[in-house]
């Protein structure tokens, strides 16, 4: 008992997690898992840059939901050359680092093969990759630039377990996730050597906007019942893991990618 005391009490094994004097951009962060993201890195003592594409509204909430620090807003289309550009921009214009980035904007459109057209199917495709998948490359492109000239950085991608287990309504969601995981894992050994470390995690269903409409409907039950928790994800809990990968003593994890799905989907 005396020497799990001491170990206990020990300065080098307590953990403490703290973002002070650290700038954070969290994509897609108006709602859902970005938000939670957002407000946890604030409480934590982080400056956070919350962007969002169409939704100002809710992005505003989010900004004035923050614990105090010098926050701000931030507006761009990650499809869009020209944008993706700005962001980074603005980024150093206004806070003149970048400490971490969490890749979590993402679109999920469902097209039912049987029922979609090619237009339909042509359309949708382009628009989820060149969000989900290129978008997100781009911008840790540009991003990762910049770390490596101030000496280093963390990139957390959110993913999604529909990366392993197929999207048979939504295949390119599935296809621009699984396409993440590898940009991930390659972007983490290109990167490890300028002290830019890189991590993925893969949710199954969270309780967002996005997954609202499956929850809610007759496949409801079904979903929760996969997890033996009953239940699925709450943002909050995939925020979590997001802060312990961005902080300090995670950097020999790069390149890995956590599952955050209450068991619900196992792989080895």
């Amino acid at each position: 008992m005396h020497i799990y005391k001491q170990y206990r009490h020990s300065r080098n094994i307590i953990m403490e997690i703290s973002f002070n004097n650290k700038t954070v951009l969290v994509t897609g962060a108006s709602r859902g898992i970005g938000k939670a993201t957002a407000t946890m890195f604030a409480a934590s003592g982080a400056r956070v840059i919350v962007h969002y594409r169409n939704n100002k509204t809710e992005a505003e909430k989010t900004l004035a939901s923050l614990a105090p620090g010098d926050h701000f807003l931030l507006c761009g289309d990650l499809s869009n050359h020209g944008e993706l550009k700005k962001i980074t921009e603005t980024v150093w214009e206004k806070a003149g680092r970048i400490d971490i980035l969490v890749n979590n904007a993402a679109m999920h459109i469902n097209t039912p093969l049987a029922e979609t057209t090619f237009d339909q199917w042509f359309d949708v495709w382009n628009k989820t990759i060149n969000v989900n998948l290129s978008g997100t490359a781009h911008l840790s492109f540009l991003i990762s630039k910049k770390m490596i000239e101030a000496g280093g950085g963390k990139i957390i991608n959110v993913s999604s377990s529909g990366a392993f287990r197929g999207e048979p309504v939504a295949m390119a969601y599935g296809a621009s996730k699984a396409g993440l995981n590898s940009f991930g894992q390659s972007m983490a050994k290109a990167l490890a050597p300028y002290h830019v470390f890189v991590y993925t995690v893969a949710p199954g269903f969270v309780e967002t906007e996005m997954s609202s409409p499956l929850l809610n409907g007759p496949s409801g039950d079904e979903i929760r019942s996969q997890s033996p928790f009953g239940r699925v994800a709450k943002p909050v809990e995939v925020a979590r893991v997001i802060m312990l990968l961005a902080s300090e003593g995670t950097e020999f994890m790069t390149g890995c990618i956590v599952d955050i799905n209450g068991a619900s989907y196992l792989r080895t």
